[in-house]
């Protein structure tokens, strides 16, 4: 009898270059992730202070540190992220005593419906080929009256390295982000009707273009849609580098322009 050849899905394959990409960070993840933090902390800010008996889903928990910030206010956090080291960091940070934790995908997470008071979701979502489909997903297991706390880029989003790599060839070196209104159709197809959405452009600032590449490298953000095969060529990060100065400002400074939307859906 002749043998079935099952095939992954570009979506599969892509969910899975994303999971090992991650993964390899998962060791250096915290030392480059200071604009994560920063949008983090914006997030964790617009919650509850006092989380005492409620659970709360960390979609795309990474290495932890906002779980265990949840933690610390009395959630019961659910650990979530498509990476297994991802969340072998998280547990050596947050331990077992509260924490649960799963691996998965935020287009099908495997929970129960209205099973959790609140998600929480910081610069994850932006993975997903279509926003509305973890929002759909996030609305079926969070509980009525319970809200969603998200945040993600939005298109804009590291422009100056962007046209710097234009300049040097026709390859994609950046991610496409979504626009603010594709982010409201997202949200009107998961039938999320009710949320208030703040818009955020934050600039972290480099000596080097290099010191960025560095840091994109170091939290796992490697894998773009499009991007030639092969490594890289050192004369072209050179002339990068050169493209970038365009931008230097007075102190001879770099800047990384982040366009962030943090959304709170109520559901």
């Amino acid at each position: 009898m002749e043998q079935a050849i099952l095939m992954e899905s570009p979506a599969e394959l892509n969910k899975q270059a994303i999971a090992e990409a991650f993964g390899r960070a998962a060791t250096s993840y915290d030392k480059h992730a200071a604009f994560q933090r920063d949008v983090g902390e914006r997030l964790l800010a617009k919650m509850p202070q006092d989380l005492t008996g409620k659970t709360v889903l960390d979609v795309g928990c990474g290495t932890g540190y906002f779980s265990l910030e949840l933690l610390k206010r009395g959630a019961h956090v659910i650990c979530f992220d498509l990476s297994e080291q991802m969340l072998e960091a998280a547990y050596t940070r947050c331990g077992a005593d509260g924490v649960t934790y799963r691996q998965g995908d935020a287009e099908q997470l495997p929970f129960a419906n209205n099973s959790v008071d609140y998600v929480f979701s910081s610069l994850a979502l932006q993975w997903c080929q279509d926003l509305s489909v973890p929002l759909r997903e996030i609305k079926r297991v969070t509980k009525p009256q319970g809200r969603a706390y998200l945040s993600t880029l939005l298109d804009g989003s590291l422009h100056e390295l962007k046209q710097s790599w234009a300049k040097i060839d026709s390859y994609q070196h950046v991610n496409e982000f979504i626009s603010t209104n594709q982010v409201k159709i997202a949200l009107a197809q998961s039938d999320c009707h009710e949320h208030q959405l703040d818009l955020a452009a934050i600039t972290v600032w480099y000596d080097t273009a290099f010191a960025l590449m560095r840091d994109l490298k170091g939290i796992g953000a490697t894998h773009v849609d499009g991007r030639a095969n092969g490594l890289t060529s050192r004369k072209a990060l050179m002339r990068v580098e050169q493209e970038y100065q365009a931008y230097q400002n007075h102190q001879g400074l770099l800047p990384a322009t982040y366009q962030v939307c943090l959304g709170v859906i109520h559901l």
